[in-house]
């Protein structure tokens, strides 16, 4: 019984609980500067040649589940550990305090009095009189009283003693919403393009929502930077017949039955072509981030048989387009429903160029609990701030005199300039 008295109290222990929010800080930190939730070869490819911090590897840092910090099994443990003692702490700690601090403690004698903190004596000709306008006077004031023959016991700000323990409750709820929406939600992330759609399905594989892009715009600055880009969306419920339209676009998400839509990114999809007299041809785009950052491109080969190929290569949908040869010179320079240009013997116009909108979706059942939790927090932390004032008057045995006496858990000082002040205020009166 001992031992289990001994771990409780040792998880319970206020500098543990320190270590383990500096570890889960760490940790969280660490969580934003390596990418969450890529696949393992990804990991494998990015550190291969240079390891993170210079000492972990794709490898290790798959191993140490550094790839999915937030659902790792060490960071869950870490978040148990920390709710388990605040848990105790609350219910050891924090519950009796708060219920001790709501008891009215009865000081009878003024020899009592004298052994706290703060202790006055007044004389005066009327005690009982001067100990009634006291108690009237700091009822005025906000205090509560409670009057006995021949004193009184006073208190004030004493629901700053629930701060610490609202401070436990919210951290735990907000905990428990955090591992809810790791477990229990969805992200998906697309890209479409003008005219498609995807669904989304459950866990079970049956489709819930579906989503088309009927337009998708990009804004930009005079320079050519991106500066805003918007989707019109269509969706579409299960076992729902009702279209509905929707606008989003960076900053202005959309919110819909638990989901965030997010406007993420953007991309090119293809390219319409025309090569001599051919039908249009649409071709799909793809990345090459060996030719820069947001580099969009395809090979096309200019005989029938696949040989002597160019590539082509864009930055964005409205152009310039160029068109390299195998051996990397530049052969021509092409803009979208521009003029077509002669490439080794045969004619090529660029009709246009689609673009594809990035969507992120989220659909994290914890986030009214996270919410709830830090609102819970942010009050507990508020109300922490508040000073517990107490305060007691006892007129002595022989009626010449009031003695007072005061505690206060914060802002000793301030008691100590009011309460003289309070009693000259009585004794002017009396």
């Amino acid at each position: 019984m001992n031992i289990i008295r001994k771990i409780i109290k040792w998880i319970s222990d206020l500098r543990v609980a320190i270590v383990l929010l500096l570890i889960i800080a760490i940790a969280s930190g660490i969580g934003t500067a390596i990418p969450q939730g890529e696949s393992t070869a990804t990991y494998l490819e990015r550190y291969a040649d240079h390891p993170w911090i210079g000492l972990i590897n794709g490898k290790t840092l798959i191993r140490l589940q550094l790839d999915h910090i937030y659902s790792s099994s060490w960071f869950l443990i870490l978040l148990t550990w920390l709710g388990l003692a605040l848990l105790i702490c609350s219910w050891r700690r924090q519950w009796p305090t708060l219920q001790a601090s709501l008891k009215w403690i009865d000081y009878q004698e003024p020899r009592q009095l004298s052994k706290l903190a703060l202790a006055e004596t007044i004389q005066t000709k009327d005690p009982q009189s001067s100990l009634n306008k006291l108690a009237i006077y700091l009822k005025e004031v906000g205090w509560n009283i409670k009057e006995k023959p021949g004193r009184f016991a006073a208190r004030k700000g004493v629901i700053g003693r629930a701060g610490p323990l609202l401070v436990h409750i919210g951290m735990i709820i907000l905990m428990l919403g955090a591992v809810w929406g790791t477990f229990g939600g969805q992200k998906v992330e697309s890209f479409l393009a003008p005219g498609r759609s995807f669904e989304l399905v459950n866990r079970e594989g049956e489709n819930q929502l579906t989503l088309s892009l009927i337009d998708f715009e990009i804004e930009r600055d005079p320079a050519g930077r991106t500066e805003q880009f918007r989707s019109k969306l269509k969706i579409k419920d299960k076992g729902d017949s009702q279209e509905k339209l929707r606008e989003i676009s960076v900053n202005h998400p959309l919110r819909y039955k638990g989901m965030t839509i997010y406007q993420a990114d953007w991309s090119l999809a293809a390219i319409t072509l025309q090569i001599g007299q051919s039908p249009k041809l649409q071709l799909p785009l793809n990345s090459f981030p060996e030719l820069g950052e947001q580099v969009w491109g395809l090979v096309l080969p200019t005989n029938p048989d696949g040989t002597d190929p160019i590539v082509l290569s864009l930055t964005n949908e409205s152009g310039p387009i160029q068109l390299f040869d195998p051996e990397g010179d530049i052969l021509s320079t092409l803009l979208p429903g521009g003029e077509a240009s002669e490439i080794k013997g045969r004619s090529l116009r660029v009709i246009d160029v689609l673009p594809a909108s990035g969507l992120l979706l989220k659909r994290d059942p914890g986030v009214p609990l996270v919410y709830t939790g830090f609102l819970i927090t942010l009050l507990g932390a508020g109300l922490s701030i508040l000073a517990t004032r107490q305060l007691w008057a006892i007129c002595d045995s022989n009626q010449t005199a009031i003695h007072v006496g005061g505690l206060c858990n914060r802002d000793l000082p301030g008691l100590a300039n009011e309460i003289p002040k309070i009693l000259i205020l009585v004794a002017n009166q009396s």
